[in-house]
């Protein structure tokens, strides 16, 4: 603790950065001192996230840095960069570092660093409650005295200490006490060659003010990379070889290792000096779960159920949520059509209700997967279990050049890739999150689930439904190994970091921790990948809407005008049926609308007439205000006389003239909104890619799917209801849709476009989330163009060979 006096050195904003290893409860601290007040974004140029968020302590504000959790300060890995660069060019006013108390010793590695850094450091010992369980005791005085820093004991989860630590770090800001001068030394040879290098340091000016030029003196003698790309001043860099080849053939191994045993040897002698164990080393809880979980035999088992409840909490449990977001944004586009005329501004209209909201709702709809599923994860992570599914699947993983840890996006990919992708943060390593990423798209997501459902009835007997389907996912998966091993063989060779993570004691996971983890995550994806996916809406709708056509071939006016013409026929049939003269079927003809029942003017016909007219149009009244819009024929038998002839009449006009009717109108409106739509840049795009789809098997009418497919998977099928008339409304419409399918392509073909899509064309959202994620639009580009062209290499090779197997064209 800090308890001398002086002249404070500043007393207004205090930044504090949070740094430590992994699993020691850092973010717990974070969270627990800022709540809400947090924000959250990226680093500049790079993808590793950034929190910051403010805390009042006694008046005072600190704005507190959750750095991410690294194990060191060598930049082996992107965080470890980042970190470093964060105390190095920010320099924050005090570093707290969270220790794991229970692995005192790893976790000083860390500090001893700090200490050469020169950073004023406050330790924070936390887990203290299950160190003194497993019988560890700190001498706290001692400990400080050797390592020259102030220590705190903590119980993060519990919120033990906090207060205690915000006070020593206040001190430490304002008297300057957070790194007393206790130097690690590393033998006389290298101490020698580490005060040869900082004078020179010194006396060239070299990274002035970044850092001290002991530091830089240090790090040039271990080779640092990142250190020596900075310096270009040659004399400094030769010299640093130099002493550096000399230390290696001295001591016969490179300094790195030599002072890394060296720190580890200072950290064990104070921990030797101030902390005892009161007993035996045993067994905990921890270790008895990981007999189990981590069994070999049991392990991948254990793994794939707790996948599974990940999958189905995420999916299933997300259902009713994502259909109340749909009907609100159902009954919000319904709204505006109902009180828009369509006649009104039409093209702004359209743009609202397709454009905007059906885009942007489309990937609103996906929020409560992405809550579940970032709760589900955050859970994992608590709990200590994410390390040991890691662990579990390494062996199998890393034959494809990837970790354990890339088994869980993966999984999730079957649900979808959005979230797939968003969860390769998990991930410690840049170059295991963009192979994952890269090949999540392999893995059928539920999007593609609704193609594989029209496509494979339509072309397969119900004995083959379930094998195809099988074979389609197990093809999916066999590619995503192969892309990764091709991957990892070529683009990503040799910048493979070593595989370290500690395994935590089992946790219970607080409430505030996780749903902070989640709304972090829910707040991003709809701030960020919505409004992307908002302007690529936008510009599918134009290209799917110009240029108009003005003047139709009349198709749609000749199927308007047999439709009436048979509608017509068939209330004359009605009229008979039910005894009306011809001038009280006209009446009737004219008196029924096909929306809803209009009043009949019954004073020009006889009161015959007016009676059974009066009696049908009461019928079919009653049956439009009926909750399912049909008619109980038996209910109306007991009620009129002659019952069955009316209730015959009423149910043939209600369900079967009518619907007739309003669908062979929709046909013809369909038929000039196809004709719209083969006019369009969409349309014009569709016959422009059948030139290089037709060798696939594909016409213009599956390229123009694919073109709205690039919106969502889902798109799919809605564009070739589109294409070949079929509306959601229209009786058996998937079925009726199936049918035209299968009279136009053949099971070859079939085949084919299932390959396609399975493969390639990642949906535009994939693409969002895969350029926010990377940090760059050339990996969302690399991962749609390769995945597209694999598939069309693929596709084309089977329907080729089908071809050649005489399977049919």
């Amino acid at each position: 603790m800090v308890t001398d006096a002086g002249s404070p050195v500043a007393k207004g904003n205090i930044r504090v950065a949070l740094t430590g290893n992994p699993n020691a409860g850092k973010t717990t601290i974070f969270n627990h001192l800022t709540g809400f007040h947090q924000r959250v974004g990226n680093y500049p140029g790079v993808t590793v996230e950034k929190k910051e968020g403010d805390t009042i302590h006694n008046g005072r504000r600190l704005t507190l840095v959750d750095l991410p959790g690294v194990y060191s300060l060598t930049p082996y890995t992107l965080e470890e960069v980042v970190t470093r660069r964060v105390l190095l060019e920010e320099r924050p006013d005090v570093v707290v570092d969270v220790l794991d108390s229970t692995n005192i010793e790893r976790n000083l590695y860390l500090a001893t660093q700090l200490k050469e850094l020169g950073v004023p450091v406050v330790l924070a010992l936390n887990m203290s409650d299950e160190a003194r369980a497993k019988g560890i005791v700190f001498d706290l005085k001692r400990l400080s005295g050797l390592l020259g820093m102030p220590i705190v004991p903590t119980v993060g989860h519990k919120r033990k200490g906090l207060s205690e630590l915000l006070d020593t770090v206040v001190a430490v800001a304002d008297y300057g006490r957070g790194n007393e001068p206790r130097r690690i030394t590393y033998g006389r040879d290298i101490d020698g060659a580490v005060q040869a290098l900082r004078e020179l340091v010194e006396a060239e000016e070299v990274m002035t003010g970044v850092a001290g030029p002991g530091w830089v003196a240090v790090k040039l003698l271990e080779g640092d990379e990142e250190v020596m790309g900075q310096i270009r001043n040659e004399k400094v860099l030769i010299e640093a070889r130099q002493q550096a080849g000399r230390l290696e053939k001295l001591l016969g191994e490179h300094p790195a290792t030599v002072m890394a045993d060296r720190r580890y040897g200072f950290i064990s002698g104070a921990c030797q000096e101030a902390v005892r164990a009161t007993v035996e080393s045993r067994h905990t809880t921890s270790d008895r779960i990981d007999e189990v979980v981590m069994n070999e035999a049991l392990g991948i088992p254990i793994l794939l159920v707790m996948m599974y409840g990940v999958f189905y909490f995420t999916f299933t449990l997300g259902d009713p949520l994502i259909g109340g977001i749909e009907w609100v944004i159902g009954q919000l586009g319904t709204l505006i059509t109902t009180f828009w005329p369509a006649d009104t501004m039409g093209l702004l209209r359209s743009l609202l209700v397709n454009g905007i909201i059906g885009g942007v709702g489309g990937v609103i709809v996906f929020l409560p997967n992405i809550m579940l599923l970032f709760l589900a994860i955050a859970m994992l992570e608590d709990t200590g279990y994410m390390a040991r599914a890691a662990f579990t699947m390494d062996r199998l993983m890393h034959r494809i050049g990837l970790h354990g840890k890339s088994f869980i996006p993966l999984l999730i990919g079957f649900g979808c890739t959005i979230p797939a992708i968003m969860a390769t943060r998990i991930l410690d390593s840049r170059r295991e999150r963009l192979v994952t990423m890269l090949i999540a798209p392999l893995m059928s997501c539920g999007a593609r689930l609704t193609i594989y459902a029209l496509m494979i009835p339509a072309f397969f007997p119900r004995t083959w439904q379930a094998p195809v389907l099988w074979i389609i996912y197990v093809t999916g998966i066999l590619l995503a190994v192969g892309s990764a091993k091709l991957l990892s063989k070529t683009m990503f060779r040799g910048e493979s970091d070593p595989f370290v993570m500690e395994l935590p004691p089992y946790r219970m996971p607080t409430a505030k921790s996780v749903i902070i983890h989640m709304w972090e995550r829910a707040k991003q994806y709809v701030r960020k990948a919505g409004t992307i996916i908002l302007a690529i809406s936008i510009v599918l709708w134009a290209l799917s809407t110009f240029p108009r056509l003005e003047h139709f071939s009349g198709a749609g006016e000749e199927l308007a005008a047999g439709a009436y013409r048979q509608y017509a026929a068939g209330v004359s049939e009605v009229a008979e049926q039910i005894g009306l003269s011809s001038e009280g079927a006209s009446i009737l003809a004219d008196s029924l609308g096909v929306e809803g029942v209009q009043p009949a003017d019954l004073a020009t016909v006889s009161r015959y007439d007016s009676v059974w007219i009066g009696r049908f149009m009461s019928a079919l009244c009653e049956a439009n205000a009926s909750p399912d819009g049909t008619i109980d024929l038996a209910r109306w038998r007991q009620r009129v006389r002659p019952a069955g002839i009316l209730a015959d009449a009423v149910d043939v006009f209600h369900n079967k003239i009518r619907p007739e009717y309003k669908q062979m109108l929709e046909r013809a409106r369909m038929s000039e909104h196809q004709e719209q739509l083969e006019y369009s840049a969409a349309g014009r795009l569709g016959h422009a890619l059948e030139i290089v789809l037709r060798p696939l098997g594909l016409d213009w009418k599956i390229a123009t799917a694919l073109v709205g497919a690039f919106a969502a998977k889902e798109v799919f099928v809605a564009q070739m209801g589109i294409i070949y008339a079929v509306e959601d409304g229209e009786g058996g419409g998937a079925e009726t849709l199936r049918s035209r399918l299968h009279s136009q392509y053949s099971t070859l073909q079939a085949v084919c476009i299932l390959l396609f899509v399975l493969i390639g064309t990642p949906c535009m959202a994939t693409l969002a989330v895969t350029r926010k994620e990377s940090g760059s639009w050339k990996w969302a580009a690399l991962q749609w163009s390769a995945l597209t062209g694999m598939a069309y290499v693929i596709t084309l090779a089977v329907y080729q060979l089908g071809l050649l197997a005489g399977l049919g064209g």
